[in-house]
This record gives structure tokens, sequence and C-alpha cells, in this order.
């Protein structure tokens, strides 16, 4: 994570918020007097907020270490060529 004065966001803020959205990297400002923040897109911390639920989320978890170990041991469930066929359409 790159990290910035606060006085050099201030003057490059156009720039260096462009460069955070579109680059999808968060970007640390100091501050001499106070605790750092860091800018971050909207897209970009929705998907870290989502992440941190399913994380938090021991049901969610287990559904997942499950589907792990089917998927690794080929006992999970296989679709028809039909339903493959829907899924896979466009």
């Amino acid at each position: 994570m790159d990290t910035v004065s606060v006085n050099q966001f201030r003057d490059k803020l156009k720039s260096l918020v462009e460069h955070v959205v579109s680059n999808h990297v968060p970007l640390k400002v100091t501050r001499r007097a106070g605790e750092a923040f860091v800018v971050m897109s909207a897209d970009d911390w929705e998907r870290e907020q989502e992440t941190l639920y399913v994380l938090q989320n021991s049901s969610l978890m287990k559904q997942i270490a499950v589907s792990v170990a089917t998927h690794n041991n080929n006992s999970g469930y296989t679709p028809t060529s039909d339903e493959l066929n829907e899924i896979t359409r466009i």
C-alpha cells in the first residue's frame, strides 16, 4: 500500500483518488498530529466487507469447507448435460 502525507493528498487529490479507484489499490494517508487513514474505492470497500462477513460466519465457512472436500474427493453433485447447457448458455 502506498503512503502519502495529508499535504500531498490534498495537493494531488484528484489524481490520487483516480489512481485508487481505477487501480483498486488503497492509499494510506498520514497526518502529523493524528491517526493515519486509508482511502479506497467504494467497490473495494464493499468487497472487503463481504469477505469479512463470510470469514466471520462459521456456518458459511463450514459450507465452503464441505464444498472443497467434496470437490477434492470428486464426490460432489455433477450436473447433467442439459443443466450444464442451461448454465453456460448465454
